[in-house]
């Protein structure tokens, strides 16, 4: 006797593709990213991940002039993007914004704060600020280097 398939027999799925692409779409971060976070949470039972910007506007316009972005996520704060336009660079913008983006980390329970910057970029702006350098990785072009640094908060 022959036994016939069932329709709750399973189904093999044919192999998944992999692409390589240039562009991040907005459904490849929420699939990816969504599913990252769910997992996190499921095995940590902790779900405080949160988007950061602290911006520098003109006062007249609202036009945002520069800033920092970045995320806490499980009691850490990360530094992704900090930029400040040279006009307003040296007369204590930049530490005004990352004080207050430490701020807001130590506000959220955060007990350190994470980065890394270029050698050609402001290592030593941090590091006068209380950041200290953790790694440091060789990259292009030839003599450069991403830096990573930390800071108790």
């Amino acid at each position: 006797m022959t036994a016939s398939p069932s329709a709750g027999a399973e189904r093999r799925m044919a192999a998944p593709e992999i692409v390589v692409s240039a562009e991040v779409s907005e459904q490849a971060l929420q699939v990816i990213g969504g599913g990252l976070s769910a997992y996190n949470d499921a095995v940590t039972g902790y779900a405080d991940r949160q988007g950061l910007a602290v911006l520098v506007k003109d006062p007249a316009t609202g036009a945002i002039l520069g800033g920092a972005t970045g995320r806490s996520s499980l009691g850490l704060l990360f530094l992704d993007l900090f930029y400040l336009p040279e006009p307003l660079r040296g007369g204590g913008l930049g530490s005004a914004v990352l004080a207050a983006f430490e701020e807001e980390g130590r506000r959220r329970g955060c007990v350190a704060a994470v980065l890394y910057t270029i050698s050609f970029q402001a290592p030593g702006f941090y590091e006068r600020l209380g950041w200290r350098r953790f790694g440091e990785i060789a990259c292009q072009p030839p003599g450069t280097s991403r830096i990573f640094l930390t800071k108790p908060l």
